[in-house]
C-alpha cells in the first residue's frame, strides 16, 4: 500500500508452486477440495487428521491433493534437548511413503475412505524438464520409481469424462 501511495510501481511474481501447477494432470482445478499435508511418521508421532480431510472431500466428489512431507534443516531431538543447532539431513517424502501410511491410518480406521486399489496420480518434480505424472491403483504407484523429489499425490473424487480420458493418459497399470 505504501508503495502504491508514493506512486511505486509494483508486480506480483507469482511463486512455482504445486497447488498452481497440479493442473498438469488433467483434473480440473475447481473439483479440487481441502488440500492436506502428509507428515512423515516416527517412531511416537502418526498425526492422520487428513483422515478425516480426505474423507470429506471424497463425499462431496471432489479431488484431494495430498502434499508430501518436507524435512529441511530440521533439529533432532537430542539437539533440541540440549540446545544444540545440529539439524538432521534433507528428507523428503516418497509417494511409496505415502501410500503405505495412507493405507496404514485405513486399516487403523476401517471406514474404507480408501485402500489399495483406490485409484491415484503420483506427480514428482511438476514443471522440472524431468517431471513424472503416472496415475494408477495406490498398490501400483507404490512400487513405481518416480525418482527423486518433490512428489505429490491425488486421490481423484468424481471425475468428467474428459478428466479421467487425461488422468488415464498417464497410467502405469499392467
Amino acid at each position: 500500500m505504501r508503495a502504491r501511495e508514493r506512486h511505486i510501481p509494483t508486480e506480483t511474481i507469482h511463486n512455482a508452486s504445486i497447488m498452481n501447477a497440479i493442473g498438469v494432470c488433467g483434473l480440473q482445478l475447481y473439483r479440487y477440495g481441502e488440500a492436506v499435508s502428509i507428515a512423515l511418521f516416527t517412531e511416537n508421532w502418526r498425526p492422520d487428521s487428513w483422515y478425516d480431510k480426505i474423507k470429506a472431500n471424497l463425499k462431496l466428489g471432489l479431488h484431494t491433493l495430498c502434499l508430501l512431507d518436507i524435512k529441511v534443516k530440521e533439529p533432532s531431538l537430542e539437539a533440541l534437548a540440549r540446545g544444540k543447532k545440529v539439524y538432521e539431513n534433507p528428507r523428503f517424502m516418497t509417494i511409496r511413503e505415502a501410500i503405505e501410511q495412507l493405507l496404514e491410518v485405513e486399516s487403523k480406521r476401517t471406514e474404507e475412505v480408501y485402500g489399495e486399489d483406490t485409484f491415484c496420480v503420483g506427480l514428482a518434480r511438476v514443471g522440472g524438464s524431468d517431471q513424472v505424472v503416472a496415475s494408477g491403483s495406490m498398490r501400483r504407484l507404490s512400487e513405481y520409481d518416480f525418482g527423486g523429489p518433490l512428489h505429490s499425490l491425488v486421490i481423484p473424487g468424481e471425475m468428467h469424462f474428459l478428466e479421467e480420458q487425461f488422468v488415464r493418459s498417464f497410467s502405469v497399470e499392467d
